[in-house]
Parts: C-alpha cells; sequence; structure tokens
C-alpha cells in the first residue's frame, strides 16, 4: 500500500528553522519525481519544490529559492524539506506527493511561523 507520511513541522519563530520529512511505505522514492506542496489557510495548494528519481535535479518556486532545500535518503526511503530563514508567509501545512496532482499526498505536517 502506498503511503506517505509527513512530520516535523512546527511553530517557529520569524528566521528560523525546520527540517520537515516525508516516509514513503509502498513504493521506492528513487523512482518518482517526488513534490513538496504546501496549503497556506484559505488559498490553494501551491507546489514549493521537486527533485527528480536520481536526485541530481531539484527545483523550487521564487518564493523559496535559496531559504529551502529537498533532498532525499533513499536508504531510509525518506525526503526531507529543510527550510531556513522562515517567514510568516511560509505558515502552511505541508504535504509531499509522488503524483503532479498530489493525490498521493500524505495527512501533511503544519509549520507555523510567527514570533
Amino acid at each position: 500500500q502506498v503511503q506517505l507520511v509527513e512530520s516535523g513541522g512546527g511553530l517557529v519563530q520569524p528566521g528560523g528553522s525546520l527540517r520537515l520529512s516525508c516516509a514513503a511505505s509502498g513504493f521506492a522514492l528513487s523512482a518518482y519525481w517526488m513534490y513538496w506542496v504546501r496549503q497556506a489557510p484559505g488559498k490553494g495548494l501551491e507546489r514549493v519544490s521537486t527533485i527528480d528519481p536520481l536526485g541530481g535535479v531539484r527545483h523550487y518556486s521564487d518564493s523559496v529559492e535559496g531559504r529551502f532545500t529537498i533532498s532525499r535518503d533513499d536508504a531510509k526511503n525518506t525526503m526531507y524539506l529543510q527550510m531556513n530563514n522562515l517567514k510568516s508567509e511560509d505558515t502552511a501545512v505541508y504535504y509531499c506527493a509522488k503524483d503532479p496532482g498530489y493525490s498521493s499526498r500524505g495527512q501533511g505536517t503544519p509549520v507555523t511561523v510567527s514570533s
């Protein structure tokens, strides 16, 4: 059974950092393009970052470029999103997904950036 479980969210002050994890089961992360997406309160899903199956191609949205880093540990079948210099506008529920329609996303992990 394909399952994605996000974790690592929480409350952080502006300028702080968090590392999100996406644990996969039922399939190999390394076989798919993988996505981090987020949904801010009252808004739709926004793609934040993607990584290709080989792990050599990484894309970021303009809003997070230079602050977020996507990575993957194939031995643990887990993907990460290192988020630095967080801003209030990064407040959202963060999801990982294995399809471009994000239908495979898990329950998400909430991130709140506030002083």
